[in-house]
């Protein structure tokens, strides 16, 4: 009996640190992907967000297609009936959060963006109210006022504040807010359930679509005549792995942590981000940007205990899916070049 709970602690050990490798290697990707993505395009000479989304695309399609159809991973039975009315409208949104994201960090450093990000839960509160898939309460309301308070402090005390950066990044979280409700709306209510890489598989052409329209448009012909370019074949290659492989992350960690734990490290991930836009590009942050900041990440703490505790309260298989749900913000897939 006590060899065999000697061997029950030892594999829960074991599986707890697996567990726990797999939430710090999704931290240190995510930080990753965001950091080489701001040097991409702010320092290596190719100030390019759409042509690097869309090389991002490309990249992350060809893969899932592989994986797929090596049988590594099963694709859902899809209609092209479906596909039209759910996943292209959901591929137009993310193809927007990319470009406007990404273009954000040609204006703004990626401490700032970090802490405009903290908007989020409020964008998808106003949107999902608006589409019925939130439930409207003075609380939340009060809750998301201290979380826009605390981001107008941060902004408010930005020494490098672009009106151009913080127009681009908060339309990047209004498309991204959107997505998020579509992805409830059209997916999950048709019993739709995506992991990372048939995500991948589905929407990253879509989105490679709907990108290929303003790269033609828009920066073609400026790559074409800027002398000052500088293309890396290697580096892009580097940056789209990256971009794929903090997928396979979140892969990895579905199903295997609970959404408390994924906004712990979301939180840990946030904070990280901006003491490395400090040590590694000199962004400067000043205490009215951390103040306020601060208070926005307590209202957004608040904001996330109450969900899970409200959901928690709830039928117990109701709220298991609820629970994942949850983390869906952190363990969105497509977490490509943000």
């Amino acid at each position: 009996m006590a060899e065999d709970n000697k061997t029950k602690d030892g594999l829960m050990y074991k599986q707890v640190l697996v567990t726990y490798g797999y939430v710090a290697l999704w931290i240190f990707l995510s930080a990753t992907v965001i950091m080489y993505n701001k040097w991409v395009l702010s320092f290596s000479g190719f100030p390019y967000p759409v042509a690097l989304t869309l090389w991002h695309m490309f990249f992350c399609s060809a893969l899932a297609f592989g994986v797929v159809k090596m049988g590594y991973v099963e694709a859902i039975n899809m209609s092209s009936e479906t596909y039209l009315k759910a996943v292209v409208p959901i591929g137009a949104c993310y193809a927007g959060t990319l470009w406007l994201g990404n273009a954000a960090y040609l204006y703004l450093s990626v401490s700032f963006i970090q802490m405009l990000k903290a908007l989020m839960p409020v964008a998808v509160f106003v949107v999902g109210c608006a589409f019925g898939t939130e439930k409207y309460s003075g609380g939340t309301l009060v809750n998301m006022m201290i979380v826009s308070l605390g981001v107008a402090i941060a902004s408010y005390g930005e020494l490098n504040f672009i009106v151009i950066g913080v127009v681009l990044q908060m339309c990047s979280i209004c498309t991204e807010s959107t997505r998020l409700v579509l992805v409830q709306i059209l997916l999950q209510r048709r019993g739709l359930k995506l992991n990372p890489i048939t995500t991948l598989y589905y929407i990253a052409p879509c989105c490679f679509g709907f990108l290929l329209l303003p790269f033609v448009m828009l920066e073609a012909p400026k790559i074409m005549n800027d002398p000052s370019v500088i293309i890396r074949p290697g580096v892009l290659l580097s940056n789209a792995a990256a971009a794929f492989a903090l997928n396979m992350a979140v892969f990895l960690l579905i199903g295997k942590t609970s959404a408390l734990t994924m906004n712990i490290a979301g939180v840990v991930k946030d904070w990280m981000l901006i003491g490395l836009s400090v040590v590694m590009y000199a962004s400067p942050v000043t205490p009215l940007n951390l103040g306020g900041y601060f208070v926005a990440f307590l209202a957004v703490c608040l904001y996330n205990y109450r969900k899970l505790q409200s959901m928690k309260k709830g039928p117990p298989t109701a709220s298991k899916d609820a629970m994942q749900s949850a983390s869906d913000a952190e363990l969105r897939p497509l977490n490509i070049a943000k």
